[in-house]
């Protein structure tokens, strides 16, 4: 499909995609204390800024990634989100410096450096880490007015509905034909919480009624320190990775080839402007969406200004400061139950990349390295080099790369099946 004027049919698909990728994206400032407002004004603009970069041609959202968040919580507790903020601008320009690389080099080194058996166990990582995240707010320890309200049980009830709700959506919907609607288990999931939880008299709306209609999102400024760079540039490497990846599956779907043109290096670039950008005015950092494919598959929507149209959607409910206050009412245990699943099908997503890949788990190398980065990952290990202070995913990311380079420096086939 070739880019078409603005229309109505147009504007009706962009707000559509609006809702597609608002339940994720918004996810995220819920569950690292970023402002909502200032969340959805970034991914507005960094999609517009994307697209201005790559050309127009590239049928892409950009939302709220979800592979820094244990980096957001880890530096926002031991040293302030600010200082996550500015670790986020520095793993954006990380995508330029990549970019600029593979403008000049094979695609088929950055393949080389993180083969499956290496990005997998990252993958699997950013669910497992999040997971305590998880239970905290299902069993309402990150609530405890709520959970004196209604207990620990209640809190539980509330987010095991929640739970499945989303289930429900993701698994009989399409048996009914509701392809549309399976694909927003995460908006219809914390709707459902929601509506719930105001019938049970849990959601206090005063914040809401104080709030003004029109305002402008609280943005803030980044700090700087090695340490909180330390901890979230590693996370960088996962993330584009999946670039990557999504990039390769929207091509597919929309039958183009956009690792040629624009370029791969284009779309780094665009992803890591984006990703600073928003850092820079307070929000977290922004990712091509696995959710923007699956929509634009289902719908046929393949023409990029339905994504611009969406953007600016996206920056117009920034500037209500009413509807993001709404949004932060949303109860702890309803975020759990939906965390729940979010968070287990990303670890599930890191199994799969490496069944599909057909990573040979009966050789002892991809053993050692997955075994190494799964228990650094998850053990609590922490370095600190100088200034450089290094724990958790960016630990285990740097471990698995350098391992696979010592290990299979020769021929990685080896851990693959034959097919």
């Amino acid at each position: 499909m070739g880019e078409k004027r603005i229309n109505g049919k147009t504007v009706i698909l962009g707000l559509q995609h609006t809702f597609v990728m608002f339940g994720a994206t918004v996810l995220v400032p819920i569950l690292t204390g970023l402002d909502i407002g200032v969340t959805l004004f970034a991914a507005g603009i960094g999609t517009l800024l994307f697209h201005v970069i790559t050309g127009f041609q590239v049928p892409v959202f950009l939302g709220s990634s979800f592979a820094f968040i244990p980096g957001i919580v880890a530096v926002g507790a031991s040293e302030g989100l600010p200082y996550a903020l500015g670790g986020i601008v520095i793993a954006g320009l990380l995508y330029v410096v990549v970019a600029i690389i593979f403008k000049f080099f094979s695609v088929e080194l950055l393949h080389k450096i993180l083969p499956p058996h290496v990005t997998g166990p990252m993958i699997i990582l950013i669910g497992l880490i999040l997971a305590p995240v998880a239970i905290q707010n299902a069993n309402g320890t990150n609530s405890e007015a709520l959970k004196q309200l209604i207990g620990e049980n209640g809190c539980w009830a509330l987010a095991l509905f929640t739970f499945a709700v989303g289930v429900f959506v993701k698994i009989v919907f399409p048996k009914l034909g509701w392809k549309f609607t399976a694909n927003l288990p995460v908006l219809i999931a914390l709707a459902a919480g929601y509506l719930l939880s105001i019938a049970l008299g849990l959601v206090d709306f005063s914040k809401v009624s104080a709030a003004p209609w029109i305002g402008i999102p609280a943005f803030s400024l980044p700090k700087f320190s090695l340490s909180a760079i330390s901890v979230m540039v590693p996370i960088a490497i996962v993330t584009m990775v999946e670039h990557f990846g999504d990039i390769l599956a929207i091509g597919n779907v929309v039958g183009k080839d956009f690792i040629a043109k624009p370029g791969i290096y284009r779309t780094l670039i665009g992803d890591g402007l984006a990703t600073s950008v928003a850092a820079l005015i307070g929000g977290p950092a922004n990712t091509t969406y696995s959710e923007n494919t699956g929509a634009v598959a289902l719908t046929g929507a393949f023409d990029p200004v339905i994504m611009r149209i969406a953007a600016f959607f996206a920056i117009l409910l920034s500037l209500v400061p009413k509807f993001t206050a709404l949004i932060g009412t949303i109860p702890a245990p309803v975020i759990g139950g939906i965390s729940i699943l979010l968070f287990g099908m990303i670890s599930s997503i890191g199994i799969k990349n490496m069944i599909d890949a057909r990573v040979n788990m009966s050789n002892p190398k991809a053993l050692i390295i997955t075994a190494t980065m799964l228990v650094l990952g998850l053990g609590g290990a922490s370095f600190n080099l100088g200034p450089v202070h290094l724990s958790g995913l960016g630990l285990s990311a740097i471990f698995g790369i350098v391992l696979n380079l010592i290990l299979v420096h020769k021929d990685a086939a080896e851990l693959e099946e034959k097919q």
